[in-house]
């Protein structure tokens, strides 16, 4: 499945998460879509971060987890910068 037709089944036209996979190859494809709204080389505090993921699911929590835990962003002293996923050449 691609990457576009995984994203179609979890994201709605508005850009908000309807569910949050369970399958874990689906949660990476997602992780890496909502990876792209973090800049590479900025950094972040948890509430802009928390800010950010409100606006594509209500369990901002979750999501920044898994973030963290896929390697997506890393978090270090509360602050937190994108480490992973597709980066634009």
């Amino acid at each position: 499945m691609t990457d576009e037709r995984v994203l179609s089944h979890f994201v709605g036209a508005d850009g908000r998460l309807h569910t949050i996979p369970s399958k874990h190859a689906k949660l990476l494809v997602v992780l890496d879509h909502l990876a792209q709204s973090f800049e590479p080389g900025q950094r972040y505090e948890e509430a802009e971060v928390n800010l950010v993921l409100r606006g594509f699911h209500d369990d901002y929590a979750a999501l920044r987890r898994y973030l963290v835990e896929n390697d997506f962003l890393t978090r270090e002293a509360g602050i937190y910068w994108r480490s992973g996923g597709k980066f634009e050449v």
